[in-house]
């Protein structure tokens, strides 16, 4: 129970005002369109986005505009505006291996099937500043390859399964995929489940869990075994229609890893894979994804877990950005009277110890 404050709701009206006039900055600049952030912004729109749960770059870049850049602020806006939106229906699973592909490398292989494709990357650049964008001038651009939407490339992981080197993954169409933006997240968790989760999940607790797996806490050596990011068609089924109808597209980002299994495994000798998917081109995020879906299968693969990113509860009890500053942040709130009582027993505590001293020294004196 808080102390009542008079004058608080002024305040707050107040500090709305000031905050809407610094978002809005000097006046003789000319006001950022949700179009420029969008379009000029779209590795900031595309994170907010996946971890928003809500696929529409428009409102990624109205929430990213209102939040002054704050991505975690953003997030929370879309996530909370994606509770207010009806569920018209479920859309039919998406078919990544028709990829659109403007951008796929696969790192284990040198000739793998199609061949590499670069795409749009910062891989190669040499993270100088560039000033010309300081002056808003135009830097000097290659020409834009055209993606071949006629003959995507069959992923390399496939020609790994025919193999033997990994086993196939095959659906379970007896059981419904699980919502986490239904039902809460019960442990332990479905791969399902946890794959949401961590597509939600803050990007930057994720690297950081991700590094923690290449620094030898989680006991794999990995591979990126392909990386893929393009578009992909996405098909509803209209009850009045009974069949699959394209109703748009949308530009993914699919990364795999593998994997040694490991010798405590109650596997074979094989390859292990990890899986991550993103909105947009979140190609860092799916890195993340794949490292730690492939992390988090200790417990159903028989290894030892001992580290944070095999824990599942840990990971998943700690990965959601919304959540988490949510629950940092209010700490700003009034405490009074907590914070009152813990003075309070302080005060009881040093009183005691200070009689008790004065016991003490007079039967020391007597």
């Amino acid at each position: 129970m808080y102390a009542t404050i008079k004058g608080g709701e002024a305040a707050i009206d107040n500090a709305h005002q000031w905050l809407a006039d610094e978002r809005r900055g000097d006046r003789a600049v000319p006001e950022l369109t949700t179009p420029q952030i969008y379009e000029q912004m779209g590795r900031a729109v595309d994170r907010v986005m996946i971890e928003g749960s809500l696929a529409d770059p428009a409102l990624a870049a109205v929430a990213l505009k209102q939040a002054q850049g704050d991505v975690a602020e953003a997030v929370f806006l879309l996530r909370a505006y994606r509770n207010t939106l009806p569920r018209l229906g479920y859309t039919e699973p998406l078919d990544t291996r028709a990829m659109c592909l403007e951008r796929r490398i696969t790192p284990v292989f040198k000739d793998a099937p199609g061949g590499q494709m670069l795409g749009p990357t910062f891989d190669y650049t040499h993270r100088l500043l560039d000033f010309d964008f300081a002056s808003c001038s135009e830097p000097g651009s290659a020409a834009r390859a055209t993606p071949d939407h006629d003959d995507p490339a069959v992923p390399v992981t496939e020609r790994l399964v025919a193999e033997g080197f990994i086993e196939p993954e095959v659906p379970d169409d007896s059981q419904a995929v699980a919502d986490i933006t239904r039902e809460s997240l019960a442990l332990p968790a479905g791969r399902d489940a946890r794959l949401q989760a961590l597509a939600r999940g803050d990007e930057g607790f994720l690297l950081g869990l991700a590094y923690s797996t290449q620094r030898g806490y989680g006991g794999h050596k990995i591979y990126a075994g392909e990386i893929r990011q393009g578009e992909v068609a996405v098909s509803f089924v209209p009850d009045e229609l009974g069949f699959a109808v394209d109703i748009g597209r949308m530009t993914l980002t699919e990364c795999q890893v593998l994997t040694p299994e490991q010798t405590d495994s109650d596997r074979g000798p094989g390859l292990a894979r990890g899986y991550g998917l993103a909105f947009g081109r979140g190609e860092r995020k799916a890195l993340c994804m794949a490292l730690l879906d492939r992390s988090l299968q200790a417990r159903e693969r028989g290894e030892r877990i001992d580290a944070p990113a095999q824990d599942e509860d840990y990971v998943l009890g700690h990965l959601d950005g919304v959540r988490a500053a949510g629950f940092l942040e209010h700490l700003k709130l009034p405490h009074y009277v907590d914070f009152q009582a813990e003075l309070a027993t302080l005060r009881s505590l040093g009183q005691s110890a200070s009689e008790e001293t004065d016991d003490s020294n007079r039967e020391d004196t007597a």
